[in-house]
């Protein structure tokens, strides 16, 4: 089977080889353009290799001298290590071998910054990150792979470092320090600006000019994928991991776009039945199921990719008038340079979307919008090669300019499953705002997104942003596992878990962003 396989391949690449280069590329290039949209993929060189490290330090016993951190006593469990250069990294975290095990004390760091630049003060590094994660009786919940971690703690351009922990209690076996560079991004970076374009109000006849042409640009992208997908990935220079994550999403952007675009609320209707498309592997049933299920990778290529067979008419559409917000500025993982490479291949979903769940990073608020998708970068690669994480924990991000960015893969428009609130990742998604706000009042930028973004996700799936879900629990330190609780539709991580998350200052800012999300469903 394999030579089999093997002069199949051959045959398609060469076949590949001698189609007209012109072949569905004019129409492919002419259609973005002319509305504006992020470009596909293009016949371009293979992508340069992603850069990004992480170097991982065992912690050593600190002695007298060294072990200091203000209060505690001098028989405290203290590790740590001491002032020393390593390689260029932007931000730490420490993990340890037992996942199940908490860190119960204090951990700081402080580092120098690149280029023999000063040393920072000392820096608290969350130690409470357990909440954060897959459910118990999940796949990725007991892999062989995880590790206890402490939430990241972005430092920026460093090349020095010094740590100490010390425990109230005994420190987990195995504990090191991790430091995270996000490398460069292929293509630079977004826009500082929210991303966010102001309101418009289309006619019908303008909305669904805008859902033709963008359903052509679709079709193209598709016909010219239909040649065959190997010669496809070929061309575009693409892996078949990052040709997966963006098949998944090409119902909304051309296929290799680094953003997808907002729209009209006109326009959002119109593609409703486009954006719930299903994406199944042959032979697998198209509609979620009840229990968590696996799509590989392969069987998303935008060939495979079919709009609904209940696609309505454009004027039946109009007349349906769902609850649902405009769609948001979405930038995707090619967009923020994720590496394909690093996360467990293929796609997980749960059944359906009932609530989001708001969080807060905790890597702190030392960084630029424009150095949101290296934060994002270092997180996802903390999250998966420290942590041992299938993929990056949270379906969304939004920076402190309202950016919102793709999280885990699996399609922005689909209910994939996250890891983010420990017992309620089932029927619900996660939105991480990257910055710490226990005392930082968030920007108002980031509410607007939230709430944005809320009113569209969730109008996918009919739920009133002001309204209430029944979620059953996993299990954790608020609601045993299989209780049914009542929670908001747009709630924060204490509400499902005992935790500080999302900080005391955007906790205090869900009211808000629950009724701007209504508001943009176009509920009163």
């Amino acid at each position: 089977m394999r030579c089999s396989l093997a002069s199949s391949i051959a045959v398609t690449c060469a076949t590949v080889l001698a189609l007209p280069v012109s072949l569905a590329a004019p129409a492919a290039a002419a259609v973005p353009s002319a509305l504006g949209l992020p470009p596909a993929a293009t016949a371009q060189p293979p992508a340069p290799e992603l850069p990004g490290a992480t170097q991982s330090l065992p912690l050593e016993p600190l002695d007298a001298g060294d072990r200091s951190l203000g209060g505690g006593t001098d028989d405290a469990d203290v590790q740590g290590l001491t002032r020393r250069d390593v390689r260029p990294f932007s931000l730490v975290g420490v993990v340890w071998d037992d996942p199940t095990a908490a860190l119960h004390g204090v951990v700081q760091v402080r580092t120098r910054a690149t280029g023999g630049g000063a040393w920072s003060e000392w820096q608290d590094v969350e130690t409470h990150n357990e909440e954060h994660g897959a459910d118990p009786d999940t796949a990725e919940g007991h892999g062989r792979a995880l590790k206890g971690s402490t939430a990241p703690l972005w430092v920026g351009d460093s090349d020095g470092v010094e740590i100490r922990v010390r425990g109230d209690e005994p420190l987990p076996e195995g504990l090191r320090l991790e430091l995270v560079d996000p490398g460069e991004a292929p293509g630079g970076t977004p826009a500082q600006d929210p991303g966010q374009e102001p309101e418009t109000t289309a006619t019908p006849a303008t909305a669904a000019t805008e859902v033709a042409e963008a359903t052509a640009v679709t079709a193209v992208t598709k016909a010219s994928w239909s040649r065959t997908a190997a010669g496809s990935l070929a061309l575009a220079g693409l892996s078949a991991a990052q040709a997966a994550v963006s098949g998944v999403n090409t119902q909304l952007a051309p296929f290799g776009s680094a953003w997808i675009p907002a729209l009209s609320k006109e326009a959002t209707e119109l593609t409703l039945p486009f954006a719930q498309a299903p994406h199944a592997a042959p032979g697998e049933a198209q509609a979620p199921q009840a229990a968590p299920h696996v799509i590989p990778d392969e069987a998303q290529a935008p060939d495979e990719v079919q709009a609904p067979a209940e696609a309505q008419a454009p004027e039946q559409l109009a007349a349906a008038k769902p609850y649902i917000g405009p769609r948001p500025k979405i930038i995707t993982r090619a967009g923020w340079g994720a590496d394909e490479r690093i996360r467990e291949k293929g796609f997980v979903y749960t059944k359906t979307i009932k609530a989001a769940f708001v969080h807060h990073s905790a890597t702190g608020n030392n960084y630029t919008c424009a150095q949101a998708p290296s934060v994002l970068r270092s997180i996802y690669r903390y999250h998966v090669q420290s942590s041992g994480w299938r993929d990056f924990g949270y379906n969304f991000a939004v920076d402190k300019c309202g950016n919102i960015y793709e999280g885990r893969a699996g399609g922005v428009a689909k209910p994939v499953l996250g890891a983010h609130t420990l017992g309620f990742n089932t029927n619900s998604m996660g939105i991480a705002v990257l910055g710490t706000f226990t005392k930082s009042t968030p920007p108002a930028a980031v509410v607007t997104a939230v709430a944005r973004l809320t009113a569209w996700k969730l109008g996918l799936h009919g739920v009133n942003p002001k309204g209430s879900a029944y979620l059953v629990s996993g299990g954790g330190n608020l609601y045993k596992k299989g209780s049914t609780v009542k929670l908001n539709a747009i709630a924060g991580h204490r509400d499902g878990f005992a935790t500080e998350c999302p900080g005391a200052r955007l906790y205090g800012k869900l009211g808000t962003a629950r009724t701007s999300s209504a508001k943009y469903q176009g509920r009163s």
